[in-house]
Protein backbone atom coordinates (compact mmCIF):
# COMPACT_ATOMS: atom_id res chain seq x y z
CA UNK A 1 0.00 0.00 0.00
CA UNK A 2 2.81 2.67 0.94
CA UNK A 3 4.65 1.52 -2.44
CA UNK A 4 1.32 2.14 -4.06
CA UNK A 5 0.66 5.97 -2.53
CA UNK A 6 4.51 6.21 -3.40
CA UNK A 7 4.33 5.88 -6.46
CA UNK A 8 0.74 7.70 -6.93
CA UNK A 9 3.06 10.74 -5.37
CA UNK A 10 5.61 10.12 -7.86
CA UNK A 11 3.26 10.19 -11.06
CA UNK A 12 1.21 13.59 -9.62
CA UNK A 13 4.23 15.01 -8.95
CA UNK A 14 5.66 14.59 -12.55
CA UNK A 15 2.08 15.12 -13.86
CA UNK A 16 1.97 18.78 -12.49
CA UNK A 17 5.84 19.55 -13.42
CA UNK A 18 4.35 18.99 -17.02
CA UNK A 19 1.23 21.09 -17.11
CA UNK A 20 3.57 24.18 -15.59
CA UNK A 21 6.27 23.73 -18.10
CA UNK A 22 3.42 23.68 -20.75
CA UNK A 23 1.84 26.45 -19.68
CA UNK A 24 5.40 28.40 -18.89
CA UNK A 25 5.73 27.42 -22.54
CA UNK A 26 2.44 28.97 -23.67
CA UNK A 27 3.47 32.71 -22.86
CA UNK A 28 7.42 32.52 -22.87
CA UNK A 29 8.96 31.30 -26.05
CA UNK A 30 12.76 30.55 -26.39
CA UNK A 31 14.27 29.13 -29.30
CA UNK A 32 18.47 28.28 -28.89
CA UNK A 33 20.62 28.19 -31.80
CA UNK A 34 23.22 25.64 -30.87
CA UNK A 35 25.31 26.06 -34.09
CA UNK A 36 28.97 27.26 -33.54
CA UNK A 37 28.36 30.01 -36.54
CA UNK A 38 24.91 30.98 -34.88
CA UNK A 39 23.42 30.86 -38.53
CA UNK A 40 19.51 30.54 -37.05
CA UNK A 41 20.37 33.49 -35.23
CA UNK A 42 18.55 36.56 -36.94
CA UNK A 43 19.64 39.61 -37.07
CA UNK A 44 18.49 42.70 -35.48
CA UNK A 45 18.09 44.10 -38.51
CA UNK A 46 16.04 41.24 -39.72
CA UNK A 47 13.63 41.07 -36.61
CA UNK A 48 12.80 44.72 -37.26
CA UNK A 49 11.67 44.00 -40.10
CA UNK A 50 9.84 41.00 -39.44
CA UNK A 51 8.19 42.91 -36.59
CA UNK A 52 6.46 45.57 -39.08
CA UNK A 53 4.85 42.50 -41.12
CA UNK A 54 1.27 43.71 -40.11
CA UNK A 55 -0.89 41.28 -42.62
CA UNK A 56 -0.40 38.05 -44.04
CA UNK A 57 2.98 37.90 -46.25
CA UNK A 58 2.74 34.20 -48.24
CA UNK A 59 6.48 33.21 -49.35
CA UNK A 60 6.30 30.13 -51.99
CA UNK A 61 9.32 28.16 -51.66
CA UNK A 62 10.16 26.11 -55.12
CA UNK A 63 12.55 23.66 -53.23
CA UNK A 64 10.57 20.43 -53.60
CA UNK A 65 10.62 17.01 -55.09
CA UNK A 66 13.67 14.90 -55.83
CA UNK A 67 16.89 16.31 -56.39
CA UNK A 68 20.55 15.92 -55.27
CA UNK A 69 21.89 15.87 -51.83
CA UNK A 70 23.34 19.42 -52.24
CA UNK A 71 19.94 21.02 -52.79
CA UNK A 72 18.29 18.85 -49.72
CA UNK A 73 21.17 20.76 -47.58
CA UNK A 74 18.96 24.42 -49.57
CA UNK A 75 16.34 23.01 -49.04
CA UNK A 76 16.90 22.21 -44.59
CA UNK A 77 18.54 25.73 -44.71
CA UNK A 78 16.04 27.63 -46.10
CA UNK A 79 13.30 25.71 -44.38
CA UNK A 80 14.82 26.10 -40.78
CA UNK A 81 15.65 30.08 -41.72
CA UNK A 82 11.86 30.63 -42.67
CA UNK A 83 10.83 28.90 -39.15
CA UNK A 84 12.44 31.35 -37.25
CA UNK A 85 11.28 34.47 -39.62
CA UNK A 86 7.55 32.95 -38.71
CA UNK A 87 8.50 31.70 -34.98
CA UNK A 88 8.93 35.58 -34.74
CA UNK A 89 5.52 36.80 -36.62
CA UNK A 90 3.08 34.37 -37.32
CA UNK A 91 2.23 36.54 -40.28
CA UNK A 92 4.39 35.11 -42.45
CA UNK A 93 3.02 31.78 -43.80
CA UNK A 94 5.86 29.33 -46.22
CA UNK A 95 4.94 26.45 -47.99
CA UNK A 96 7.43 24.30 -50.33
CA UNK A 97 6.00 23.94 -53.66
CA UNK A 98 7.00 21.41 -56.30
CA UNK A 99 6.59 23.11 -59.45
CA UNK A 100 6.78 20.32 -61.70
CA UNK A 101 4.72 17.91 -60.09
CA UNK A 102 1.78 17.99 -62.52
CA UNK A 103 4.11 16.43 -65.63
CA UNK A 104 1.02 17.18 -68.41
CA UNK A 105 1.81 20.87 -67.48
CA UNK A 106 5.33 20.93 -67.15
CA UNK A 107 6.78 22.60 -70.16
CA UNK A 108 3.51 25.40 -69.37
CA UNK A 109 4.52 25.64 -65.95
CA UNK A 110 8.78 25.61 -66.79
CA UNK A 111 7.60 28.34 -69.64
CA UNK A 112 6.19 30.44 -66.65
CA UNK A 113 8.83 30.57 -64.44
CA UNK A 114 11.62 31.83 -67.45
CA UNK A 115 8.70 34.40 -68.45
CA UNK A 116 9.38 35.80 -64.63
CA UNK A 117 13.31 35.38 -64.81
CA UNK A 118 13.27 32.54 -62.61
CA UNK A 119 15.74 30.14 -64.59
CA UNK A 120 15.55 26.58 -63.55
CA UNK A 121 18.98 24.97 -62.79
CA UNK A 122 20.23 21.29 -64.68
CA UNK A 123 21.73 19.28 -62.06
CA UNK A 124 23.64 16.38 -62.84
CA UNK A 125 23.00 13.31 -59.83
CA UNK A 126 26.19 10.79 -59.53
CA UNK A 127 24.95 7.94 -57.55
CA UNK A 128 28.22 5.57 -57.36
CA UNK A 129 28.65 6.05 -61.25
CA UNK A 130 25.04 6.05 -62.16
CA UNK A 131 24.68 9.58 -63.42
CA UNK A 132 20.70 11.21 -63.79
CA UNK A 133 19.64 14.60 -65.04
CA UNK A 134 17.30 16.77 -62.66
CA UNK A 135 15.54 19.98 -63.15
CA UNK A 136 15.26 22.52 -59.89
CA UNK A 137 14.12 25.58 -59.45
CA UNK A 138 15.65 27.33 -56.76
CA UNK A 139 13.69 30.04 -56.32
CA UNK A 140 10.82 31.51 -53.71
CA UNK A 141 8.33 34.53 -54.12
CA UNK A 142 7.24 36.75 -51.43
CA UNK A 143 3.72 38.20 -51.91
CA UNK A 144 1.92 40.73 -49.43
CA UNK A 145 -1.50 42.36 -50.82
CA UNK A 146 -0.78 43.00 -54.29
CA UNK A 147 2.92 42.59 -53.89
CA UNK A 148 5.33 40.27 -55.37
CA UNK A 149 9.00 39.74 -55.09
CA UNK A 150 10.96 36.66 -56.31
CA UNK A 151 13.69 35.60 -54.30
CA UNK A 152 17.37 34.10 -55.65
CA UNK A 153 18.22 30.76 -53.28
CA UNK A 154 20.74 29.67 -55.21
CA UNK A 155 23.86 32.15 -55.88
CA UNK A 156 25.84 31.76 -59.53
CA UNK A 157 29.69 31.20 -59.36
CA UNK A 158 31.43 30.41 -62.32
CA UNK A 159 33.52 27.69 -62.19
CA UNK A 160 32.24 26.66 -58.88
CA UNK A 161 30.82 22.98 -57.33
CA UNK A 162 27.31 22.64 -57.07
CA UNK A 163 28.40 22.23 -53.26
CA UNK A 164 30.50 25.36 -52.84
CA UNK A 165 27.36 27.05 -54.76
CA UNK A 166 24.87 25.77 -52.25
CA UNK A 167 27.48 27.37 -49.01
CA UNK A 168 27.71 30.59 -50.87
CA UNK A 169 23.91 30.84 -50.92
CA UNK A 170 23.41 29.74 -47.51
CA UNK A 171 25.19 32.71 -46.57
CA UNK A 172 23.19 35.02 -48.80
CA UNK A 173 19.90 33.25 -47.28
CA UNK A 174 18.75 35.86 -44.53
CA UNK A 175 19.65 38.72 -46.77
CA UNK A 176 17.40 37.91 -49.32
CA UNK A 177 14.62 36.88 -47.55
CA UNK A 178 15.00 39.61 -45.13
CA UNK A 179 15.43 41.92 -48.65
CA UNK A 180 11.81 40.56 -49.82
CA UNK A 181 10.37 40.89 -46.61
CA UNK A 182 11.29 44.65 -46.08
CA UNK A 183 10.13 44.87 -50.45
CA UNK A 184 6.87 43.58 -50.05
CA UNK A 185 5.90 44.79 -46.84
CA UNK A 186 7.11 48.59 -46.73
CA UNK A 187 5.89 51.35 -48.88
CA UNK A 188 8.60 52.59 -51.13
CA UNK A 189 9.70 55.83 -49.53
CA UNK A 190 13.46 56.35 -51.27
CA UNK A 191 13.55 58.15 -54.39
CA UNK A 192 16.53 57.46 -57.62
CA UNK A 193 17.48 59.13 -60.26
CA UNK A 194 19.16 58.54 -63.14
CA UNK A 195 20.72 61.70 -64.96
CA UNK A 196 20.88 62.37 -68.28
CA UNK A 197 21.24 64.79 -70.95
CA UNK A 198 25.11 64.30 -71.37
CA UNK A 199 25.30 61.26 -73.63
CA UNK A 200 24.56 59.33 -70.56
CA UNK A 201 23.34 55.43 -71.15
CA UNK A 202 20.32 54.83 -72.89
CA UNK A 203 17.78 53.10 -70.43
CA UNK A 204 17.50 50.16 -72.25
CA UNK A 205 20.59 49.49 -72.03
CA UNK A 206 20.63 49.40 -67.97
CA UNK A 207 17.14 47.95 -68.17
CA UNK A 208 17.56 45.01 -66.22
CA UNK A 209 19.20 47.42 -63.42
CA UNK A 210 16.82 49.97 -63.73
CA UNK A 211 13.95 47.15 -63.12
CA UNK A 212 15.46 45.99 -60.26
CA UNK A 213 15.81 49.02 -58.56
CA UNK A 214 11.98 49.33 -59.17
CA UNK A 215 11.22 46.95 -57.04
CA UNK A 216 12.24 49.05 -53.73
CA UNK A 217 12.67 52.32 -54.54
CA UNK A 218 11.00 55.09 -56.47
CA UNK A 219 12.95 55.88 -60.00
CA UNK A 220 13.15 58.14 -62.68
CA UNK A 221 15.11 60.05 -65.28
CA UNK A 222 16.25 63.80 -64.59
CA UNK A 223 17.74 65.73 -67.76
CA UNK A 224 20.21 68.22 -67.19
CA UNK A 225 19.32 70.32 -69.75
CA UNK A 226 17.00 72.21 -67.93
CA UNK A 227 19.97 74.08 -65.82
CA UNK A 228 20.58 76.01 -68.87
CA UNK A 229 17.60 77.99 -68.72
CA UNK A 230 16.57 77.47 -64.72
CA UNK A 231 19.75 76.04 -62.92
CA UNK A 232 17.73 76.99 -59.37
CA UNK A 233 14.48 74.85 -60.35
CA UNK A 234 16.46 72.29 -61.29
CA UNK A 235 18.62 71.86 -58.38
CA UNK A 236 15.32 72.27 -56.12
CA UNK A 237 13.90 69.05 -58.28
CA UNK A 238 17.02 67.20 -57.67
CA UNK A 239 17.34 67.67 -54.27
CA UNK A 240 13.94 65.93 -54.05
CA UNK A 241 15.97 62.78 -55.17
CA UNK A 242 18.01 60.67 -52.31
CA UNK A 243 20.57 59.09 -54.90
CA UNK A 244 21.89 60.26 -57.98
CA UNK A 245 23.51 57.89 -60.45
CA UNK A 246 25.51 59.16 -63.60
CA UNK A 247 26.23 56.24 -65.97
CA UNK A 248 28.65 56.40 -68.55
CA UNK A 249 28.51 60.14 -69.74
CA UNK A 250 30.10 60.69 -73.28
CA UNK A 251 29.63 64.32 -73.30
CA UNK A 252 31.62 67.36 -71.19
CA UNK A 253 29.52 68.68 -68.05
CA UNK A 254 28.53 72.59 -67.99
CA UNK A 255 29.89 74.67 -65.13
CA UNK A 256 26.19 75.05 -64.58
CA UNK A 257 25.59 71.53 -64.14
CA UNK A 258 28.51 70.41 -62.24
CA UNK A 259 27.47 73.29 -59.50
CA UNK A 260 23.74 71.24 -59.14
CA UNK A 261 25.52 68.33 -58.92
CA UNK A 262 27.78 69.84 -56.36
CA UNK A 263 25.32 71.02 -54.33
CA UNK A 264 23.52 68.14 -54.49
CA UNK A 265 26.26 66.18 -53.12
CA UNK A 266 27.05 69.06 -50.33
CA UNK A 267 23.73 69.22 -49.14
CA UNK A 268 23.34 65.08 -48.15
CA UNK A 269 22.96 63.47 -51.73
CA UNK A 270 23.96 59.70 -52.09
CA UNK A 271 26.10 59.78 -56.01
CA UNK A 272 27.10 56.64 -58.00
CA UNK A 273 29.30 57.81 -60.79
CA UNK A 274 30.08 55.08 -63.80
CA UNK A 275 32.61 57.12 -65.38
CA UNK A 276 34.88 56.31 -68.99
CA UNK A 277 37.86 58.03 -68.18
CA UNK A 278 38.82 57.31 -71.83
CA UNK A 279 36.88 57.18 -75.08
CA UNK A 280 37.23 53.10 -76.17
CA UNK A 281 34.41 50.75 -77.35
CA UNK A 282 34.69 47.06 -77.95
CA UNK A 283 32.09 47.56 -80.73
CA UNK A 284 34.50 49.93 -82.41
CA UNK A 285 37.55 47.40 -83.11
CA UNK A 286 34.77 45.31 -85.22
CA UNK A 287 36.13 47.02 -88.72
CA UNK A 288 38.34 45.56 -91.26
CA UNK A 289 41.68 46.47 -89.32
CA UNK A 290 40.31 44.84 -85.72
CA UNK A 291 41.51 48.14 -84.34
CA UNK A 292 40.82 51.88 -82.96
CA UNK A 293 42.48 54.29 -81.23
CA UNK A 294 41.72 55.34 -77.48
CA UNK A 295 41.87 58.44 -76.02
CA UNK A 296 41.58 60.25 -73.05
CA UNK A 297 37.94 61.57 -72.76
CA UNK A 298 37.33 64.90 -71.31
CA UNK A 299 34.38 65.23 -69.07
CA UNK A 300 35.03 68.42 -67.12
CA UNK A 301 34.76 66.06 -64.00
CA UNK A 302 38.27 66.28 -62.54
CA UNK A 303 38.75 69.35 -60.67
CA UNK A 304 35.31 68.04 -58.94
CA UNK A 305 36.73 64.56 -57.92
CA UNK A 306 39.60 66.21 -57.06
CA UNK A 307 38.25 67.91 -54.78
CA UNK A 308 36.07 65.16 -53.14
CA UNK A 309 39.44 63.04 -52.87
CA UNK A 310 40.21 61.05 -55.86
CA UNK A 311 41.20 60.95 -59.29
CA UNK A 312 40.57 58.95 -62.22
CA UNK A 313 43.77 58.44 -64.71
CA UNK A 314 43.48 58.28 -68.05
CA UNK A 315 45.00 54.97 -68.70
CA UNK A 316 43.74 51.52 -69.21
CA UNK A 317 44.15 48.47 -66.91
CA UNK A 318 45.52 45.88 -68.81
CA UNK A 319 45.54 42.26 -66.65
CA UNK A 320 45.91 38.95 -67.15
CA UNK A 321 43.17 38.08 -65.02
CA UNK A 322 39.86 38.42 -67.36
CA UNK A 323 36.73 37.80 -69.29
CA UNK A 324 36.98 35.80 -72.47
CA UNK A 325 35.95 37.31 -75.86
CA UNK A 326 34.04 35.32 -78.83
CA UNK A 327 35.81 35.88 -82.34
CA UNK A 328 34.58 34.32 -85.22
CA UNK A 329 36.95 32.04 -86.57
CA UNK A 330 36.43 30.24 -90.05
CA UNK A 331 35.24 31.16 -93.10
CA UNK A 332 32.17 32.94 -93.50
CA UNK A 333 28.29 31.97 -93.56
CA UNK A 334 27.28 28.63 -92.13
CA UNK A 335 31.25 27.80 -91.82
CA UNK A 336 31.54 30.51 -88.99
CA UNK A 337 32.35 29.42 -85.57
CA UNK A 338 33.29 31.66 -82.57
CA UNK A 339 36.10 30.81 -80.28
CA UNK A 340 36.45 32.11 -76.91
CA UNK A 341 40.38 34.49 -76.27
CA UNK A 342 41.28 36.17 -73.24
CA UNK A 343 40.67 39.41 -73.34
CA UNK A 344 43.08 41.84 -71.35
CA UNK A 345 41.22 44.95 -71.57
CA UNK A 346 38.47 43.34 -70.04
CA UNK A 347 39.37 42.66 -66.46
CA UNK A 348 37.69 40.27 -64.16
CA UNK A 349 37.88 41.40 -60.42
CA UNK A 350 36.99 39.25 -58.09
CA UNK A 351 36.49 41.10 -54.61
CA UNK A 352 38.81 40.45 -51.55
CA UNK A 353 37.67 43.09 -48.83
CA UNK A 354 34.91 41.84 -46.27
CA UNK A 355 32.73 44.98 -46.82
CA UNK A 356 29.06 44.59 -46.93
CA UNK A 357 29.10 45.99 -50.38
CA UNK A 358 31.06 43.18 -52.17
CA UNK A 359 31.77 40.45 -49.45
CA UNK A 360 30.23 36.76 -50.63
CA UNK A 361 30.21 38.12 -54.58
CA UNK A 362 31.34 36.23 -57.38
CA UNK A 363 33.64 37.59 -60.35
CA UNK A 364 32.27 41.36 -62.07
CA UNK A 365 33.41 42.14 -65.37
CA UNK A 366 35.17 45.51 -66.23
CA UNK A 367 35.32 46.66 -69.64
CA UNK A 368 38.11 48.77 -70.97
CA UNK A 369 38.44 50.25 -66.73
CA UNK A 370 41.03 52.67 -66.20
CA UNK A 371 42.44 53.00 -62.19
CA UNK A 372 41.52 55.52 -59.46
CA UNK A 373 43.97 57.44 -57.80
CA UNK A 374 42.85 57.89 -53.85
CA UNK A 375 44.26 61.42 -52.95
CA UNK A 376 44.65 62.83 -49.24
CA UNK A 377 42.24 64.70 -47.99
CA UNK A 378 39.07 64.22 -44.96
CA UNK A 379 37.30 62.20 -47.04
CA UNK A 380 37.35 58.72 -45.58
CA UNK A 381 38.17 56.47 -48.61
CA UNK A 382 37.36 52.12 -49.15
CA UNK A 383 38.94 50.52 -51.83
CA UNK A 384 36.03 48.11 -53.09
CA UNK A 385 37.17 46.75 -55.97
CA UNK A 386 40.31 46.91 -57.60
CA UNK A 387 42.19 45.03 -60.67
CA UNK A 388 44.39 41.48 -60.10
CA UNK A 389 48.23 41.86 -58.91
CA UNK A 390 48.72 40.77 -62.56
CA UNK A 391 47.79 44.33 -63.81
CA UNK A 392 49.45 46.87 -65.54
CA UNK A 393 48.64 50.19 -67.03
CA UNK A 394 48.63 50.85 -70.39
CA UNK A 395 48.89 55.00 -71.45
CA UNK A 396 46.49 56.97 -73.84
CA UNK A 397 46.23 57.56 -76.60
CA UNK A 398 47.27 54.21 -77.67
CA UNK A 399 46.03 51.63 -80.32
CA UNK A 400 43.73 48.73 -79.30
CA UNK A 401 44.18 45.78 -81.68
CA UNK A 402 42.44 42.65 -81.28
CA UNK A 403 45.70 40.75 -82.87
CA UNK A 404 47.01 40.58 -78.85
CA UNK A 405 44.04 37.47 -78.30
CA UNK A 406 47.13 35.88 -80.25
CA UNK A 407 49.80 37.21 -78.18
CA UNK A 408 51.72 36.21 -74.97
CA UNK A 409 52.60 38.83 -72.14
CA UNK A 410 55.44 38.79 -70.71
CA UNK A 411 55.12 38.06 -66.62
CA UNK A 412 58.05 40.69 -66.29
CA UNK A 413 55.87 43.52 -67.70
CA UNK A 414 53.72 43.00 -64.66
CA UNK A 415 56.64 42.55 -61.89
CA UNK A 416 55.33 45.51 -59.17
CA UNK A 417 52.75 46.60 -60.61
CA UNK A 418 48.95 45.70 -60.15
CA UNK A 419 46.02 45.82 -57.58
CA UNK A 420 44.90 49.22 -59.08
CA UNK A 421 41.24 50.68 -57.81
CA UNK A 422 38.29 50.78 -59.93
CA UNK A 423 35.49 51.41 -57.27
CA UNK A 424 36.16 53.46 -54.53
CA UNK A 425 33.30 54.13 -51.50
CA UNK A 426 33.79 58.02 -50.67
CA UNK A 427 32.02 58.88 -47.25
CA UNK A 428 32.46 61.95 -44.70
CA UNK A 429 31.77 65.76 -45.09
CA UNK A 430 32.17 66.96 -48.43
CA UNK A 431 34.07 70.52 -49.39
CA UNK A 432 32.50 71.97 -52.40
CA UNK A 433 34.42 72.34 -55.88
CA UNK A 434 33.32 76.06 -55.63
CA UNK A 435 34.36 76.76 -52.52
CA UNK A 436 36.17 80.05 -52.82
CA UNK A 437 35.70 80.39 -56.37
CA UNK A 438 33.05 82.34 -58.55
CA UNK A 439 29.85 80.69 -59.08
CA UNK A 440 28.75 79.60 -62.50
CA UNK A 441 25.34 80.83 -61.50
CA UNK A 442 24.00 82.63 -58.15
CA UNK A 443 22.66 80.70 -55.75
CA UNK A 444 21.69 82.27 -52.13
CA UNK A 445 21.31 78.56 -50.66
CA UNK A 446 25.01 77.76 -51.97
CA UNK A 447 27.03 76.07 -49.41
CA UNK A 448 30.45 75.26 -49.20
CA UNK A 449 30.05 71.87 -46.56
CA UNK A 450 27.38 70.79 -45.70
CA UNK A 451 26.01 67.40 -44.34
CA UNK A 452 27.81 64.45 -44.56
CA UNK A 453 27.55 62.56 -47.39
CA UNK A 454 28.38 59.32 -49.97
CA UNK A 455 29.47 58.49 -52.85
CA UNK A 456 30.67 55.45 -55.03
CA UNK A 457 33.23 56.07 -58.09
CA UNK A 458 33.61 53.21 -60.61
CA UNK A 459 35.90 53.98 -63.46
CA UNK A 460 33.92 52.28 -65.79
CA UNK A 461 30.21 52.98 -67.32
CA UNK A 462 29.58 49.69 -68.67
CA UNK A 463 29.57 47.87 -65.69
CA UNK A 464 25.56 48.64 -65.38
CA UNK A 465 25.19 47.78 -68.90
CA UNK A 466 23.46 44.90 -70.08
CA UNK A 467 23.43 43.12 -73.52
CA UNK A 468 20.08 42.76 -75.87
CA UNK A 469 18.80 39.82 -77.45
CA UNK A 470 17.88 39.10 -81.01
CA UNK A 471 14.61 40.90 -80.23
CA UNK A 472 16.48 43.99 -78.77
CA UNK A 473 15.05 42.90 -75.62
CA UNK A 474 17.55 43.55 -72.35
CA UNK A 475 18.92 40.44 -70.83
CA UNK A 476 19.94 39.93 -67.26
CA UNK A 477 22.69 42.45 -66.32
CA UNK A 478 25.94 40.66 -66.19
CA UNK A 479 25.10 37.99 -68.56
CA UNK A 480 27.07 37.73 -71.66
CA UNK A 481 25.15 36.07 -74.67
CA UNK A 482 28.83 35.38 -76.54
CA UNK A 483 30.28 33.54 -74.17
CA UNK A 484 27.53 32.32 -71.94
CA UNK A 485 28.60 33.50 -68.35
CA UNK A 486 27.19 35.24 -66.14
CA UNK A 487 28.71 37.63 -63.68
CA UNK A 488 28.21 39.33 -60.59
CA UNK A 489 27.44 42.55 -62.12
CA UNK A 490 24.13 43.15 -61.20
CA UNK A 491 24.50 41.88 -57.52
CA UNK A 492 27.28 44.55 -56.95
CA UNK A 493 24.89 47.17 -58.36
CA UNK A 494 22.23 46.45 -55.97
CA UNK A 495 24.57 46.38 -53.36
CA UNK A 496 25.58 49.55 -54.01
CA UNK A 497 22.35 51.23 -53.94
CA UNK A 498 21.31 49.31 -51.26
CA UNK A 499 24.26 50.08 -49.10
CA UNK A 500 24.07 54.23 -50.35
CA UNK A 501 19.76 54.37 -49.45
CA UNK A 502 20.19 51.49 -46.44
CA UNK A 503 18.51 53.30 -43.61
CA UNK A 504 17.58 50.18 -41.51
CA UNK A 505 21.27 48.09 -42.14
CA UNK A 506 20.04 45.57 -44.05
CA UNK A 507 23.43 45.28 -46.37
CA UNK A 508 25.36 44.58 -43.28
CA UNK A 509 23.66 41.11 -42.87
CA UNK A 510 25.59 40.06 -46.31
CA UNK A 511 28.61 39.51 -43.88
CA UNK A 512 27.50 37.17 -42.04
CA UNK A 513 29.71 34.07 -42.03
CA UNK A 514 28.12 30.59 -42.43
CA UNK A 515 30.38 27.26 -41.85
CA UNK A 516 28.50 24.89 -44.14
CA UNK A 517 29.79 21.12 -43.69
CA UNK A 518 29.76 19.12 -46.76
CA UNK A 519 30.50 15.60 -46.81
CA UNK A 520 33.01 14.31 -49.56
CA UNK A 521 31.32 12.69 -51.60
CA UNK A 522 34.86 10.70 -53.00
CA UNK A 523 35.77 9.57 -49.55
CA UNK A 524 32.05 8.25 -48.73
CA UNK A 525 32.42 6.26 -51.80
CA UNK A 526 35.80 4.51 -51.72
CA UNK A 527 34.40 3.66 -47.82
CA UNK A 528 30.61 3.28 -48.75
CA UNK A 529 30.59 -0.19 -46.74
CA UNK A 530 32.05 1.80 -43.56
CA UNK A 531 29.96 4.73 -43.80
CA UNK A 532 26.81 2.87 -43.99
CA UNK A 533 27.47 1.03 -40.71
CA UNK A 534 28.59 3.67 -38.95
CA UNK A 535 25.85 6.29 -40.22
CA UNK A 536 22.84 3.32 -39.51
CA UNK A 537 24.29 -0.10 -38.22
CA UNK A 538 25.70 1.48 -35.00
CA UNK A 539 22.96 3.47 -34.00
CA UNK A 540 20.93 0.65 -34.10
CA UNK A 541 23.81 -1.17 -32.29
CA UNK A 542 24.01 1.17 -29.29
CA UNK A 543 19.95 1.17 -29.17
CA UNK A 544 19.80 -2.18 -28.53
CA UNK A 545 22.19 -2.79 -25.81
CA UNK A 546 20.84 0.09 -24.15
CA UNK A 547 17.32 -1.46 -23.74
CA UNK A 548 19.00 -5.14 -22.94
CA UNK A 549 20.91 -3.02 -20.07
CA UNK A 550 18.02 -0.94 -19.30
CA UNK A 551 15.57 -4.58 -19.31
CA UNK A 552 18.43 -6.48 -17.45
CA UNK A 553 18.64 -3.49 -14.87
CA UNK A 554 15.02 -3.41 -14.54
CA UNK A 555 13.94 -6.99 -13.46
CA UNK A 556 17.56 -6.93 -11.15
CA UNK A 557 15.89 -4.18 -9.24
CA UNK A 558 11.82 -5.39 -8.92
CA UNK A 559 12.83 -9.37 -8.78
CA UNK A 560 13.92 -8.85 -4.81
Amino acid sequence: MKTANNNLKKILFTFGILVILNLAGHFVFKRFDLTADKRYTLSQTSLNIVAQVKEPLYIDVFLEGDFPGEFKKLQTETQQLLEEFKSQNSNIIFQFVNPLEDEDAKEKTMQSFLERGMTPVNVTVNDKGQQTQEVVFPWAVATCGNRSVKVPLLKNMMGASTAEKVVSSVQHLEYAFANAINSVSKAKQKKVAVIQGNGELHDVLMADFIKSVKDNYYIGPFTLDSVAKSPIESLKYLKKYDLAIIAKPTEAFSDEEKQVLDQFVITGGKTIWLIDQVNMEIDSLYNQSGSNLAFSRDLNLNDMFFKYGIRIRPDLIFDLQNTPIALATGGQGSATQYTQYPWFYSPLIYPTLKNPIVSNLDGIKFQFTSPIEPLNNSINKTVLLQSSQYSKLVGTPAEINLKIVSERPDQKDFVGNGNYPVAVLLEGNFHSVYENRVLPFKDASFKNTGKEGKMIIISDGDVVRNQLDKNFQPLELGYDKWTNNLYANKEFMMNCVNYLLDDNGLINIRSKEVNLPILDKEKVYASYTQSQVITVAVPIIILLLFGVAFTFLRKRKYSK
